[in-house]
């Protein structure tokens, strides 16, 4: 009995997909997005930690020391951050 016509496309479609999918790379993010998101990791992170200690420093009142200890905090926390991310992207 011969094959089904469009069963025989089907499978000729599935193959087709699964080989674009090989060479496509579409799963690989570009070494440009890559630097951009440990870019954004390590700045944000010295932000957010320099933005906590302003608010602190402007609450208790002890410029600039809190201002200080958690820029370093979000200096020590950005590049924890980006070591994590590259070692992921290893894998």
């Amino acid at each position: 009995m011969p094959k089904d016509p469009f069963k025989t496309r089907l499978e000729i479609a599935k193959k087709k997909i699964s080989k674009n999918n090989v060479n496509g790379k579409k799963d690989n993010p570009s070494a440009i997005g890559n630097a951009f998101k440990l870019s954004t990791e390590l700045v944000s992170a010295v932000v957010v930690g320099t933005i906590i200690g302003f608010i602190l420093d402007k609450t208790f009142g002890t410029k600039p020391w809190l201002i200080l200890i958690f820029f370093f905090v979000g200096v020590v926390a950005g590049i924890t951050n980006v070591i994590k991310s590259a070692k992921n992207m290893q894998k």
